[in-house]
């Protein structure tokens, strides 16, 4: 019975020191998440015309915290992870903000002390009354420069977020024919250098250079920071569908754009592996 035990142990030795050195899946600590986040932007943070006229910031794809309602917000997927965030969303995006607005919104969410700060801007910028008024991209470059840097100077560094702009090209190609988008568009006077019925697919081709020309500005500019993440051209790349456009101005995303919104950017932004 000695020699069988003997026996036995010498096979499981090898078994116990390859399980020793295994290492230990480690869990992330709550605080390794932020305490408090702030939204920078344009009316597409605001929710705007989301589900009603105005602003609906409960609803939105970054910082909302509407019950219920479908959209399962970062700050919501932040609250499950750490509860001492519960609170502390602030949304600086401002409806009808362009990106030189962006540094004072940035100066914000520094003085809110915000530990997580995402960035979605540029629609403005493009959405202008004709294709002489849309953001010089060097413009562009300035603002989102000075806005990211200020971020940069916060002690501690949050962790930021910048998405890349949705598509505006496929905005009117998927609504293109819908009689009801068409005069929205055109009542509103709603991104003409886009959606004008007038324009040429010349003309709508100038628009999509320049949304290249911000997304990469946006993709550059974050790039230079260690703290800062983008979703890889995710939001500019998806092919979303007209239920995800609000019926109200068939602009501003709906509420199932706003979730869509969420889901896509909330994996390059902050979860876990």
């Amino acid at each position: 019975m000695a020699k069988v035990a003997k026996f036995l142990s010498f096979l499981l030795l090898p078994i116990l020191i390859l399980v020793a050195a295994a290492p230990t899946p480690r869990s992330v600590p709550n605080a390794a998440y932020p305490h408090s986040m702030a939204a920078l932007g344009d009316s597409m943070t605001q929710a705007y015309a989301c589900c009603l006229h105005g602003d609906d910031p409960a609803r939105s794809w970054s910082t909302g915290d509407g019950p219920s309602d479908g959209v399962t917000s970062h700050y919501e997927r932040l609250l499950q992870l750490t509860p001492g965030i519960r609170g502390k969303n602030f949304n600086n995006a401002v409806s009808g903000a362009k990106v030189a607005d962006l540094p004072r919104q940035a100066a914000a969410a520094a003085e809110q002390g915000a530990a997580y700060v995402t960035v979605l801007v540029g629609a403005n910028d493009l959405c202008t009354p004709s294709l002489d008024s849309m953001t010089p991209v060097e413009d562009f470059r300035a603002s989102v420069t000075r806005a990211l840097a200020t971020l940069d100077q916060m002690r501690p560094r949050p962790q930021v977020f910048v998405s890349s702009i949705p598509d505006m090209y496929q905005l009117w190609n998927v609504l293109r024919l819908d009689q009801a988008a068409q005069s929205a568009w055109s009542a509103g006077r709603i991104c003409q250098s886009m959606l004008a019925a007038s324009n040429s697919e010349d003309m709508r081709r100038q628009v999509v250079q320049r949304e290249l020309a911000f997304n990469e500005v946006l993709a550059d500019t974050c790039a230079r920071y260690e703290s800062c993440r983008t979703d890889g051209g995710a939001v500019f790349a998806h092919g979303f569908s007209s239920g995800e456009v609000s019926v109200l101005d068939y602009f501003h995303p709906s509420l199932q754009g706003q979730a869509t919104l969420a889901d896509l950017t909330w994996p390059a932004a902050w979860q876990r592996n």
